[in-house]
C-alpha cells in the first residue's frame, strides 16, 4: 500500500483544520475518547457544532484563537492507501510553517471560501506549492453551505484561480466544492449539489496517481552510515546505509562515487536484513560494493553513466525563516544538503521575489523572515547536487545559524555552476 503525504494550506478562517477533522471523522480514523474530548471542549465553548478542527489544533494559543499556528501532522488510512497530512498555518506570519510542512507534499489542497474568493494568502500558498514542485494541487472552494450550494459562486472561484494558475508552474489542478463542516463531498458525495459532477475529496486522493512523482531515471543514494560490525559471522562486512533520493539501483550495477570519482560494482543490496533485486526511492537500504573504497557520510553513489553534479557554487531560491537575523550578501551560514553538510557563503544576492504580484525587486539588498529570492552560494566542500525541478531530494538544503544551531532559511537550487 503507498504512502501520499499531503499538506493543506490558504487564508485564515478558510477551514483548513476542519477539513482534516471532517476526513478522519468521516472516514472512522479517530478513537472515541478523541471525538468525547473534542465534544466537551466544544460544549464548553458553546460552539453550535463539535468543532473538529480540534484534532489538530493541539496547542493553547490554537485553541483559544481559533487559528492554526505550528504544523500538526496526522496519519490515517484508508483500505486503498495511507496518508500523512501536514496541517499548516493561513496567517502570513507563518509562511515559513506552511513551507516546512508542505515540503514533502506529493499533494496540496488551498483552501478557499467560497464567499470571500481568492485572498491574498491563497495567491502566496499557490505560489509556494509552485515553488515547491508540489506535483498535485487540488483548489478546496470550502463553506458551499453559506453561499446556498452556487454553482455560480464555485465557478467565479474556479475561472479566477485558473486565471492565476497559469503564470505558475502546476501539472495537477483539480476543483471541489465542499463543505467540510457538515461533510459535502469530503468523504461522502453531497446531496446538495447535483450540478457537480466530480468525485470526493477522499476519493480523489485515493486515486491521484503518485508513482511517477518520484525521479526513477537518476540513481541517486546519499550516504548517511558506514555500516562495520566487525563480528565473527561477518569479519569482513562493509555496508553504505542510507535512503534513496532517485533512480534505481540493482546489484551488478556500475556506480561512482562522489566526489571522490572511484567506481565500482554493486555487489548486494539489502532491505530490512534481507537481500532484494532492486532499491528505489524511496526506500532505506545498505549498499554493498565489490570492492573496498574510502566511502563516509555525505558522499554520494550514482551509476557511471548518470552522476549528480559535484559542485561549489549554486544558484537557488531560499525562504529565509529567522526573526532573528536577515539573508545578505555576505552571509556565512552552515548548509545542510541530503547527509553532507559544509559553510555556505552568499555571494551574490540577485533579487527578492514578491510573491503576490511575481515581480522581481532587483532593489532588495536582502531578506527578512517568510521573504524569498535568488541568491548565489559558495560552499566549502562538493555538494552533489541536481536542479530542484529534477530531483526535489537532491536539489533542496537548509541553511543553519552555527551559533544558535537554529534552521534559518530552505533552499531549492536551480543552477549548479
Amino acid at each position: 500500500m503507498d504512502l501520499l503525504r499531503l499538506a493543506t494550506a490558504g487564508s485564515v478562517d478558510d477551514g483548513k483544520s476542519t477539513l482534516i477533522g471532517r476526513l478522519l471523522y468521516d472516514s472512522k480514523s479517530i478513537f472515541e475518547d478523541q471525538l468525547e474530548s473534542i465534544e466537551k471542549t466544544s460544549q464548553s465553548r458553546g460552539d453550535e457544532h463539535t468543532d473538529l478542527a480540534l484534532l489538530t489544533d493541539g496547542l493553547r494559543a490554537e485553541r483559544e484563537q481559533g487559528i492554526t499556528i505550528d504544523v500538526a501532522h496526522r496519519y490515517f488510512a484508508t483500505p486503498k492507501r495511507k496518508f500523512i497530512i501536514a496541517d499548516t498555518p493561513g496567517h502570513i506570519q507563518y509562511t515559513r510553517n506552511m513551507v516546512t510542512g508542505a515540503s514533502t507534499a506529493n499533494l496540496a489542497i488551498i483552501l478557499i471560501d467560497a464567499r470571500k474568493g481568492i485572498l491574498e494568502q491563497s495567491r502566496r500558498h499557490a505560489f509556494i506549492a509552485s515553488l515547491l514542485q508540489i506535483p498535485h494541487l487540488v483548489v478546496a472552494v470550502n463553506k458551499m453551505d453559506l453561499v446556498d450550494y452556487s454553482e455560480e459562486a464555485f465557478e467565479k472561484v474556479r475561472l479566477e484561480f485558473t486565471e492565476f494558475a497559469s503564470k505558475l508552474d502546476i501539472a495537477d489542478l483539480t476543483f471541489i466544492p465542499m463543505s467540510a463542516l457538515v461533510g459535502d463531498n469530503v468523504v461522502d458525495r453531497s446531496t446538495n449539489m447535483d450540478w457537480y459532477n466530480g468525485g470526493t475529496l477522499l476519493h480523489h486522493l485515493e486515486e491521484v496517481h503518485i508513482a511517477s512523482d518520484y525521479n526513477m531515471v537518476d540513481g541517486r543514494f546519499p550516504v548517511q552510515y558506514v555500516i562495520r560490525p566487525q563480528s565473527k559471522s561477518n569479519p569482513d562486512y562493509r555496508g553504505y546505509a542510507g535512503k534513496m533520493a532517485g533512480g534505481i539501483l540493482r546489484p551488478g550495477d556500475e556506480i561512482a562515487v562522489l566526489p571522490s570519482g572511484f567506481t565500482s560494482k554493486i555487489k548486494a543490496i539489502e532491505y530490512n536484513g534481507e537481500e532484494v533485486a532492486e532499491a528505489y526511492s524511496p526506500m532505506s537500504v545498505v549498499v554493498l560494493l565489490e570492492d573496498e573504497i574510502d566511502i563516509s557520510r555525505g558522499d554520494m553513489i550514482c551509476r557511471v553513466n548518470n552522476q549528480a553534479t559535484a559542485t561549489q557554487d549554486i544558484e537557488a531560491m531560499v525562504c529565509w525563516m529567522s526573526e532573528a537575523s536577515s539573508l545578505t550578501e555576505g552571509s556565512k551560514l552552515a548548509i545542510k544538503h541530503t547527509t553532507n553538510w559544509g559553510r555556505a557563503m552568499v555571494k551574490d544576492f540577485r533579487y527578492r521575489l514578491d510573491i503576490n504580484t511575481l515581480s522581481r525587486d532587483m532593489e532588495a539588498k536582502g531578506l527578512e523572515l517568510n521573504e524569498i529570492g535568488k541568491v548565489r552560494l559558495r560552499i566549502t566542500k562538493p555538494l552533489m547536487a541536481d536542479h530542484y525541478d529534477r530531483n526535489r531530494e537532491t536539489g533542496s538544503f537548509i541553511l543553519v545559524d552555527e551559533a544558535t544551531n537554529v534552521t534559518v532559511g530552505a533552499g531549492m537550487i536551480t543552477s549548479t555552476e
